[in-house]
């Protein structure tokens, strides 16, 4: 598979069979672990409006709405979305869902706080992410912040890295993953194949991997302060070996 093709391999990755996979791989009490970080550190208040980009099946979203917070979600799986919304219907929950792409937020859209949960920060090519940045701290008023959940860190990523992993069922799925290093581009590939029943879905997702630093002076670079580096939702302190990074700074 050639680099161009890879560029914006998350369009067509999130299908049904993927989605209901990692749906069923996260418990609840992880979701409020993850959002009752994101409000401390963030000092969301009642009514806060939060930007989550992009949203996926909407567990963030979700909760965040549940917590009384303004929510606008983004993402481009037209399936994510639709459960997202039929979740938010089912709980009577008035959150503003829809489909797009990470790289074209909306203009129209002001946060108290952004956050890009669950890997996602990553996914685009360098340029991608410092436009990315850049069009986030655009839409964060002065004051708000900036939440990124980036677990394929290096620091997390590459000390006592597998390349083999063993098949996985999780929600009567089973995801089977082939990994590769592309140490040239600092990439993270991984061929995945999930089965249900007769029911097959197969892609390739791309993770860029960046240093702690490299991540803070890209942040820093969009227009955002100095940020503070956790290694968990517990607000452990980030270091060498932390399961994943979790960066909060603000809009001067």
């Amino acid at each position: 598979m050639s680099h161009d093709s890879l560029s914006a391999w998350y369009a067509d990755f999130f299908t049904e069979l993927p989605n209901a996979f990692w749906r069923a791989a996260v418990p609840e009490e992880t979701t409020a672990a993850e959002v009752g970080f994101v409000a401390r550190v963030a000092g969301l208040r009642p009514g806060s409006r939060v930007l989550d980009v992009p949203c996926g099946s909407g567990r963030h979203s979700l909760e965040l709405a549940r917590r009384g917070h303004r929510v606008t979600g983004l993402d481009v799986s037209a399936e994510a979305v639709a459960h997202a919304r039929a979740a938010a219907a089912e709980q009577r929950l008035d959150l503003d869902l829809r489909r797009g792409d990470m790289r074209e937020l909306p203009a129209g859209v002001r946060a108290d706080a952004a956050i890009c949960m669950g890997n996602a920060f990553g996914y685009l090519e360098h340029l991608g992410t410092r436009k990315f940045l850049a069009d986030l701290a655009g839409l964060v008023v002065p004051g708000g912040a900036l939440v990124l959940d980036y677990a394929f860190v290096a620091e997390s990523l590459l000390p006592g890295l597998a390349l083999e992993e063993p098949p996985m069922t999780i929600g009567g799925i089973e995801a089977v993953s082939v990994n590769e290093y592309d140490a040239v581009n600092g990439r993270w590939l991984t061929s995945f194949t999930f089965r249900r029943g007769d029911q097959e879905h197969r892609g390739t997702s791309v993770q860029h991997v960046y240093t702690a630093a490299e991540v803070v002076r890209l942040v820093t670079e969009a227009g955002f302060t100095t940020p503070e580096l956790y290694g968990d939702a517990d607000g452990t302190p980030f270091r060498l070996g932390s399961p994943r990074l979790l960066l909060v700074a603000r809009r001067p």
